[in-house]
């Protein structure tokens, strides 16, 4: 298996198939609306707009596994990106990171890079880098924040 065998649903439902990033720097998020590391958003926005033209893609998965800090639908929740962080990355639709229900694409994230306490994800804007050739290369504690992660991105794009 490989990242661009998954498929996950945007935030309209429609199934998104991940190989058409094939080629590209992914920088995938699991992501909350209402959360101390919200702000992250910007630096977010601020990589995908840097690096967008050189074949970076921001991927956002809110996710409301953790303290219930991504409430509301997958509209809301990218209505809100827009309106207050001016996101223009795409957002999916909301998943579980973590757990029976969770997103295939998390399964295969864990595994090939799991974090210091285990693969569990454990808590919202947990980070993935991943490579032009798929490889999970990378992996961002919510503390790390966005402009801390750019030196890695840049060696990669």
């Amino acid at each position: 298996m490989s990242i661009y065998n998954y498929e996950v649903k945007d935030k309209d439902g429609k199934v998104v198939s991940l190989e058409q990033y094939k080629g590209k720097v992914l920088l995938i998020v699991n992501t909350a609306t209402s959360c101390g590391f919200t702000p992250q958003y910007e630096g977010l926005q601020n990589l995908y707009s840097k690096y967008n033209d050189e074949g970076f893609e921001v991927l956002d998965f809110p996710c409301n596994q953790f303290g219930n800090q991504a409430p509301g639908s997958n509209e809301e929740i990218a209505e809100f990106c827009t309106l207050k962080y001016n996101t223009t990355f795409k957002t999916f639709a909301k998943i579980d990171v973590n757990g029976d229900n969770e997103e295939g694409l998390y399964t295969y994230l864990k595994k090939e890079k799991a974090g210091i306490f285990g693969p569990n994800v454990k808590w919202n804007f947990t980070k993935f880098l991943v490579d032009k050739e798929g490889k999970v290369v990378g992996r961002y504690a919510p503390t790390f924040k966005p402009d801390q992660i750019e030196r890695y991105i840049q060696k990669f794009v």
